[in-house]
């Protein structure tokens, strides 16, 4: 099947879109990238995204409307791919979106209540004639799970090494891991959870430090050249998050702009440069990754497969090394595949299984109660020649 998988993760930087070939089955499936492409969005849509992020901002006629406005905004993506890949709309079977996190509502015990995820698919099937499959997460918290992180179960099935265990690490806004036992072991279970926060702490206070002349420390420049504050370090990893076991979710409600606001304020309360402030922050998010390591991982990890945008920053990834020496740390390009669109490749893999009624979670992996079948479709154009040729296929018939 051709799917397209879209993706706009928490930092809200634009649409990644993912065409994909899937083929086969589990434990035999097969993914091959077809044509990949990033949509970035304007500083004024990313702050009206954020705006939409937070009760004090947020208002329901303004998530009414954004909710369409993504849908466009999607839909022109995927047409825009599609096209570049020398293709037509009716050559596509399904579009697996993500969507854009609103709201991800974890309660004091580490329970997820609720969660919200924005784009409407009946905007996207309408521009595109295409099936869509959206809103993923919410099957995975109503079947008791955390509904993040989706990306584990892809891994799960596609990135497990022979013989030794590997931890598949994404640093996007949020630090997300997946520890993953050998295809030689067949009784060990894989492990998933948000590590803490990734890189929306040090986003948001290099944005505050610069005042707004940069979004991020570029080639980890700053961090660099600062030095760390280990007495505040200290404090600093004392968060509770870092003591609740997994499963566990997080987002930009606990790590985001509001705490990174509260840590360039106290950097500078104690009379910190801003390259200090960013290092020590830079170093909180490192340790917080390689202490999720030492106290959960199931076994000792050979190899971590590195992915997100804080594979870009040196300072933090020297970090990394630094605090887990045992491990080798390699990016998904090692392996053979693209880091900047796996998140988009995750969520057309997902569609595919949803389409095939199978399960897109495990409760190893999120904490669910059962295995789910994950997402809501809505028929485009194709949906009734999709069913059918589905029926036939799977009758082995034509």
């Amino acid at each position: 099947m051709l799917i397209m998988g879209l993706m706009s993760g928490t930092s809200a930087d634009g649409i990644d879109a993912a065409l994909c070939e899937i083929t086969g089955s589990p434990p035999a499936i097969t993914v091959r990238m077809v044509h990949a492409a990033s949509f970035p969005f304007a500083a004024d849509f990313r702050h009206k995204i954020h705006a939409a992020c937070w009760p004090e901002t947020g208002r329901v006629d303004a998530i009414c409307q954004l909710n369409f406005e993504l849908g466009e905004r999607f839909a022109g993506a995927a047409l825009d791919t599609i096209a570049a890949a020398g293709l037509t709309p009716d050559q596509i079977d399904l579009i697996g979106c993500h969507g854009q996190t609103i709201w991800h509502q974890v309660e004091p015990d580490g329970r997820v209540s609720a969660t919200l995820q924005i784009v409407e698919g009946a905007v996207l099937a309408e521009r595109t004639g295409i099936t869509i499959i959206n809103n993923f997460r919410t099957r995975d918290v109503a079947a008791g799970g955390q509904g993040a992180p989706l990306t584990s179960y892809a891994d799960w099935l596609l990135l497990r090494h022979p013989h030794h265990w590997r931890a598949v690490q994404n640093i996007g806004g949020m630090g997300n891991v997946t520890f993953l036992p050998p295809l030689s072991d067949t009784r060990s279970q894989p492990l998933a959870f948000d590590t803490g926060p990734g890189n929306a702490l040090i986003d948001g206070a290099v944005l505050l430090l610069t005042q707004g002349a940069m979004g991020w420390d570029v080639d980890g420049a700053m961090a660099a050249s600062g030095k760390i504050d280990e007495e505040w370090l200290e404090e600093l990893s004392h968060h509770p998050y870092y003591d609740q076991r997994p499963p566990k979710t997080t987002g930009r409600e606990l790590f985001g702009s509001a705490m990174a606001e509260a840590l360039v304020a106290e950097g500078q309360k104690r009379g910190l440069d801003t390259n200090t402030i960013v290092a020590t922050i830079t170093t909180l998010t490192a340790a917080s990754i390689a202490r999720a390591y030492r106290e959960y991982a199931p076994a000792p990890v050979a190899e971590i497969i590195l992915g997100g945008g804080g594979r870009h920053n040196p300072a933090l990834v020297g970090m990394l090394q630094s605090m887990l020496p045992a491990a080798v740390i390699r990016t998904h390009e090692d392996i053979g595949l693209d880091s900047d669109n796996k998140e988009a490749l995750v969520f057309a893999l997902l569609a595919h299984e949803t389409w095939h009624a199978r399960p897109g979670s495990i409760p190893a992996l999120t904490g669910t109660q059962h295995p789910v079948v994950l997402g809501q479709i809505t028929p485009g154009d194709n949906y009734a020649d999709l069913l059918r040729r589905t029926w036939f296929a799977n009758r082995g018939e034509s």
